[in-house]
């Protein structure tokens, strides 16, 4: 390795700065999906001092840096009391959502082997729309996974076809709230309800709901938290709509039992005692102090507040969009998650055109593909909105841009698949456009995706490519 010379700071931070430059606005609205902009300029600041002032800090021994211990016990307190846990209810400060539900796994996969033994695989139910963590957990963590399908129509699984696939062999079974893709709850009281009698642990996934839904309103006739007889466990992200900055989000535990489960402690070296309440080592402190923070700034009247901005938001653009002639919106959305499909009728507007239209007139959308399940049944390709509590402010004008677009691209036909994209997409990376990507990737077969997806997402750190440098 050759020796290079440190630069000026002022040079490096120009670097950073440039980079920057190139990504979409992440405040101000224009980007629904990602980034939660609360748009309070005040708790970016005390995020980042809060972030500034444990910098040097390693959760990895609270014994140590007792502050760590403060932090992730007084979090852990005030999501109890938001989510309806009690007295015995307990969890951990994770480093996101992912984090989070594949812990919720390895703790029930390991109870499970507790009582059965290790001669069988154990299986995770879970519905079509569950978030791909609980993939990656079964992966990991050796757990079969049965998916059930959903209603095409309302997003939403039946309880009954989600507890008929509970047996001897279920470790977890996973509930939405809501399910990312479509943005509805999930039947948590009446899957909880006929779980609880075969003593299976349920998880309510509220990874972007447990921040917004205790403040949405309307929900007395479907409860979804801890207040649910059945539910053992739920996750809520605090880098989404508790505004913290990435990564930082809470597993909660209806018991101590449970949530020792998760841990993972070892002598097996001759260097210090081991023990790991998370699947991370060291870990930085900065998101944690930051979500802390933020959250003693906002209190639950400010989190009501900001709920109240995004539920009006969300309401607007749902009524829009149902009266977009060629667009309907999937299900009943009860959140900040709002799916929207063609409507079937003669003159349908596409969905994957649409993203592409709207982003031209300067809004990000996400783009859904269609996916058949293992009933036969399909659900159809969307554009996905996420809605925050800036959303409101540019309300107006992304109204008047979904309206427009929705004219621009009304009984175009769909962009055709093209098997040669792969290729291109390889060597020059994504087109601006992406109604033909996306359909492109529906249209090929999954184990052709997968690998494909791989190698573009690992094609754009390579240092390899366009001849990057350690500069």
């Amino acid at each position: 390795m050759n020796r290079s010379p440190g630069r000026p700071v002022a040079d490096v931070l120009a670097d950073l700065a440039s980079w920057r430059a190139a990504d979409p606005p992440t405040h101000g609205g224009r980007i629904l999906s990602y980034v939660y902009d609360p748009g309070r300029p005040d708790l970016d600041d005390v995020a980042a001092e809060a972030v500034r002032m444990f910098l040097p800090v390693n959760g990895l021994d609270p014994t140590t840096f007792t502050s760590v211990a403060e932090l992730e016990s007084r979090i852990v307190a005030f999501a109890r009391d938001v989510l309806h846990g009690d007295d015995g209810t307990v969890g951990s400060v994770t480093s996101g959502g992912t984090e989070s539900c594949m812990l919720a796994v390895k703790s029930a996969r390991d109870l499970w082997r507790a009582a059965h033994g290790a001669t069988e695989r154990p299986t995770l139910v879970l519905p079509t729309t569950a978030h791909p963590a609980f993939h990656k957990a079964a992966h990991y963590l050796d757990l079969d996974v049965l998916a059930v399908p959903v209603a095409p129509r309302t997003g939403v699984p039946a309880a009954a076809d989600v507890l008929a696939r509970v047996d001897d062999r279920t470790a977890l079974v996973v509930v939405s709230a809501p399910s990312y893709p479509f943005g509805v709850i999930d039947p948590v009281r009446e899957v909880a309800a006929g779980v609880e009698r075969a003593g299976v642990p349920v998880h309510v996934d509220a990874c972007i709901g447990g921040w917004v839904l205790p403040w949405w309103g309307g929900l007395d006739d479907r409860p979804w938290d801890l207040a649910v007889p059945g539910v053992t466990s739920i996750s809520a992200d605090l880098h989404k709509f508790g505004f913290a900055p990435k990564g930082a989000s809470v597993v909660l535990y209806r018991s101590r039992e449970q949530h020792r489960a998760q841990y993972f402690a070892t002598t097996a070296w001759p260097g210090y005692p081991v023990v790991n309440p998370t699947m991370l080592g060291s870990r930085g402190v900065g998101a944690m102090a930051a979500a802390w923070a933020v959250l003693q700034v906002l209190g639950t009247s400010g989190l009501a507040e900001l709920v109240d901005a995004t539920r009006r938001a969300t309401a607007t653009l749902v009524a829009t969009v149902e009266g977009i002639a060629g667009l309907r919106v999937v299900g009943d959305p009860t959140g900040p998650l709002v799916a929207i499909a063609a409507d079937g009728s003669t003159d349908p507007v596409d969905p994957f055109l649409l993203i592409d239209e709207v982003r031209r007139r300067g809004f990000l959308l996400q783009a859904q593909p269609a996916m058949q399940q293992s009933d036969g049944s399909v659900l159809t390709r969307t554009a996905h909105l996420t809605i925050t509590p800036v959303t409101e402010r540019v309300l107006d004008e992304l109204v008047a841009t979904l309206v427009d677009a929705a004219t621009a691209v009304r009984g175009l036909p769909p962009a055709a698949p093209d098997p040669s994209l792969a290729a291109s997409v390889l060597s020059d990376g994504l087109p601006d456009d992406l109604a033909v990507v996306m359909a492109t990737l529906e249209a090929l077969p999954a184990e052709m995706v997968r690998p494909l997806l791989v190698e573009v997402l690992a094609a754009t750190v390579d240092p390899a490519r366009e001849g990057r440098s350690g500069r």
